[in-house]
Formats: C-alpha cells, structure tokens, sequence
C-alpha cells in the first residue's frame, strides 16, 4: 500500500485561512478538494489529512470526509490542549460522526512565541489527555522548539510522537546545525517517527532541487531509518515550489539507495503502521 502521511484540504467559503497571504502564496489562496486530491495523488492508495487552522469545527468537517472518501484513511485534528474541557472534547470527537478515523491531534507550535510552549504543564495535561484517548500526537515545530520537544517527548516515553516535516530546517540558507544534533536526540526516542514531508517549502521555492534537499534527508535517514520515517506531500502547500509530483521525484530521488523493502517502508508501510490504516 502507498500512502501519503501528509495533506491538507480546505475551501475559503467556508473558513479563510489566515496563514495563506494573498501576497507570497497567492498559488495556494484558492479551494481544494477532495477531488482535487484524488487527481494530484493518482498512484496512492490512502492519505492522511492533517488540520490546517486551530478551531474546533474544523476536525469534524475533516472526519466526514474521511467517512465519504476511501482514499483518506485517517484524520490527524485539533482541539485546544490547554482547555480544561480537553478530554471531554476528544472523546466528544472519538464518539461522533467519523470518530473512527481520528488518529492524532496537532497544534502549530512553530507559532508559539514561547520556545518552551510544548513544557507548559496546561499543555502537558492536554497532552495526557491526547494519549489517554488512544491518539497519537504531532510535533510541528521549529528547529528552536526541538529542545522543549525532546524534553516533552521524554516525559512521555510510553506514548506515539510523529514529527512534522523534519522540524522544518533551514535548508534555503544551508545551515544544517543545530538543527541536525537535535534532531538526532529526538531521534533516539523510540516512540517518534518522522514524516518526510515539507522540505521543498523550506528551500528555496524558486530553485530549490534535490542536491539542497540530500544532506538534511540524509541526516533524517541516518536518525531515524526507513522503518520511523514516512513520506508526506504536504500538498496543497508544497505548490508554492513544486507540484505534488516534484514533490514524489525528489523523496524517491533521496531515498534511492534504499533497499526496495526499506522504500516500501518509507512510502507506505511506516504510515501504515503508525496510522492503522
């Protein structure tokens, strides 16, 4: 089975997406669908659709689609880990229309201001919560917030952390530490894996090509094996330096010394695994 461990959908009629300025990314402000997704993701067999803004109404909208299309096999959804609420509103989700197929929860923490956001004992108590329900949780961070993500993940060894996009390195401006030695530590944590997702968005979208993308995939590699690591489009957003199929080229590109059963890891059976699907 291949899998997709990573995209979005959303439609502008229904709620803006404020992240989206109009100005620099004037190649994602628009709808995308679902059929959208079926014709850019020709060739795999499920998805994974991750939230893209943090309000509640969102990850029921996401759970009906995965309860009306085959193809996306897992939901990862919102909610706010601070709120005293939180596990009445997980189980509220688990329970309603498309509880099924909720697998995770994710918060953008690369827009905390606070490096430390993800120690707050508020979010650590969400995150109990988040665990307690049988989900797992998504890192989305930024090289600066590796450290709190270490310290966090540490606190809860027992419990299923993917990594969004690699912590996003700097790869526009070549710098590979700190970036590479946290990302190494995290790594040693056997219960993280690591989408490799989002990358080509962190080069430079003009004249990014594989060559600046090796030496950060090299290291994820190295980190954490094809049997932790799995491929993510992150389409829609991976528009605004390549198409979904640029996207393809460069993850089989970067990972075509691997044996063809550890690519059958990275491009199906890690998301599999991960996201029971």
């Amino acid at each position: 089975m291949r899998v997709d461990a990573h995209h979005h959908l959303w439609d502008l009629a229904v709620r803006d997406q404020d992240w989206i300025s109009a100005q620099t990314m004037a190649a994602i402000r628009r709808n995308f669908s679902v059929e959208d997704l079926l014709s850019a993701a020709e060739g795999f067999d499920r998805t994974v659709l991750v939230q893209t803004v943090t309000v509640p109404e969102e990850t029921p909208e996401f759970l009906a689609v995965a309860e009306s299309c085959e193809v996306v096999g897992a939901v990862v959804g919102w909610v706010d880990l601070t709120s005293p609420s939180v596990a009445d509103d997980l189980a509220a989700l688990r329970s309603g229309a498309g509880g099924q197929w909720l697998r995770g929860i994710r918060h953008q923490v690369q827009g905390e201001e606070d490096p430390r956001w993800l120690c707050r004992n508020d979010v650590q108590r969400g995150l109990k919560a988040v665990f307690d329900a049988g989900l797992l949780y998504e890192l989305l961070v930024l090289p600066h917030q590796l450290e709190a993500s270490i310290e966090t993940v540490a606190a809860f060894q027992d419990h299923p952390f993917v990594l969004d996009h690699c912590a996003k390195p700097l790869i526009a401006s070549g710098e590979l530490e700190p970036w590479a030695s946290s990302l190494r530590e995290l790594a040693g944590f056997e219960n993280v894996t690591c989408k490799l997702s989002g990358l080509v968005t962190e080069a430079d979208w003009a004249k990014w090509t594989v060559q600046d993308l090796g030496p950060y995939a090299e290291v994820v590699l190295d980190a954490f094996g094809p049997g932790r690591l799995m491929f993510g489009s992150d389409w829609p957003v991976c528009l605004l330096a390549g198409s979904y199929a640029d996207v393809v080229n460069a993850a089989e590109e970067l990972t075509a010394d691997l044996s063809d059963e550890e690519r059958g890891q990275v491009f199906g059976g890690t998301a599999a695994a991960v996201y029971t699907l």
